[in-house]
């Protein structure tokens, strides 16, 4: 290399003090950042770990581009050495001497061979057999190297510090969730939230092993960030396996509860299927009675006792007694609503075949009503009203009753009523 010239116009004493002061106070914070980069915990981690995937191949590339650093910090310590020794010589330098620290402090004074440095082209561009810096330069390129560096350590170092100790927390949840789970029965192969345990078992290992071998691989960079570690850890496995077993956890919470009170809702069993089996024989009973006292009426035919559902009762009796948690659990629920169901059809069927005696009981009772009203308006005597009431009441009270002839009776008799009133005595009339 030929030599030139100092760049540009050649500095006087107090340019190159200052120049000097600065470049002395840049190497205290570039050694004291390196040595800092040196102690991190997440380098030491780093070095000691056993790394897979896209953490082994960028740690390999980091470790190079950390011992790159510290040669170029030790080209920049020897220039800036350099460039005091020059100025150290005398206390009013001369031009000559101004001008070559001016050539040290401004131009291409840092030479770097092949040897020294090795710099793959996805850091700073490709790579040169030799490369001459300025101080300034070299200084932009350390801190180039220096953030890419440190951006893997921070980055390893922040999915290590969140990750592991919360799937450990998870796994522990994990534990006692399974033997929580063993103890009421929900086992693999025999129930799915068994299966489902297994399966986070078998996913939290796989996902605890991965983030500890490639952290990289668990890291989300924050968009439009350049700063080293911008971004955060990648939760997306972690939350999915939590959410999982909180589902889990719900699942055997409620089979839990079904030991619990399954003797008290096994009786409050049994006493619905009796009301219900009470109320269809009530309503047996009842349609043989309109049957003998109800004539020209259908009457529906009554079902028989629940026998289905007293059977399914016998068998969550027995889940109960051999503690088979998880198979009582969904029984009994669909016991309950099924048990409600038949109890509400026993009774409308217990209403439909008493509607008939209903439609008797309210047309006595019209009948019975219009009399009294008569008696109480001197009417009582009245030989029509006396006949009509008569016919109507033979036949609400004889067996069997024909409802649609009783009903044109009391009619009658209501017509009968009407007419007798509305006649002579308007103020009788004004009473009804």
């Amino acid at each position: 290399m030929g030599v030139t010239g100092p760049p540009g116009p050649v500095m006087d004493r107090d340019e190159v003090d200052r120049a000097l002061a600065r470049l002395g106070a840049e190497h205290k914070a570039i050694e004291d950042s390196l040595l800092a980069l040196q102690d991190h915990a997440g380098r030491r981690l780093l070095e000691g770990a056993e790394l897979t995937g896209a953490t082994r191949e960028r740690w390999q590339t980091t470790e190079e581009t950390i011992t790159r650093l510290w040669t170029y910090f030790d080209a920049y310590t020897a220039a800036v050495h350099g460039a005091r020794e020059v100025r150290s010589r005398r206390r009013w330098p001369g031009r000559e001497e101004l001008a070559e620290l001016t050539d040290r402090l401004r131009g291409e004074s840092v030479h770097l061979s092949d040897g020294q440095q090795r710099i793959p082209d996805s850091v700073s561009g490709p790579a040169r057999l030799s490369e001459s810096f300025t101080l300034e330069r070299l200084v932009d390129r350390m801190n180039e190297l220096y953030a890419a560096s440190l951006d893997v350590i921070v980055t390893a170092d922040a999915v290590w510090s969140a990750l592991p100790a919360r799937i450990d927390l998870l796994a522990a949840e994990l534990g006692r969730t399974r033997s929580l789970a063993h103890s009421v029965g929900v086992r693999p192969g025999e129930h799915p939230a068994g299966d489902e345990l297994e399966s986070i078992t078998a996913e939290l290992t796989a996902l605890r092993s991965q983030v500890v071998t490639d952290p990289l691989s668990f890291w989300r960079p924050a968009a439009g960030s350049s700063a080293p570690g911008g971004g955060r850890p990648d939760t997306v496995r972690y939350d999915r396996a939590a959410l999982a077993l909180e589902d889990v956890r719900r699942e055997i919470e409620a089979v839990l509860a079904v030991r619990q009170d399954s003797e008290e809702r096994l009786l409050r069993l049994r006493d619905v299927l009796s009301r219900a089996d009470r109320t269809l024989a009530e309503a047996r009973s009842a349609r043989g009675e309109v049957l003998a006292k109800i004539a020209a009426s259908e009457v529906p035919a009554v079902s028989g006792p629940p026998t289905a559902l007293q059977e399914r009762l016998a068998t969550a009796a027995e889940y109960r007694r051999h503690a088979r948690w998880h198979r009582l659990s969904p029984l009994l629920e669909s016991l309950e609503r099924e048990a409600e169901d038949e109890l509400m059809r026993a009774r409308e069927s217990l209403t439909a075949v008493t509607a008939p005696l209903a439609v008797r009981a309210e047309l006595r009772g019209r009948l019975d009503a219009y009399k009294a009203k008569v008696a109480r308006l001197g009417a009582a005597e009245d030989p029509l009203l006396i006949e009509r009431y008569d016919a109507a009441r033979r036949m609400l009270w004889s067996a069997p009753c024909d409802l649609r002839v009783a009903e044109q009776a009391v009619l009658r008799y209501q017509q009968a009523v009407a007419e007798v009133l509305s006649g002579p005595g308007e103020a009788r009339g004004s009473q009804w």
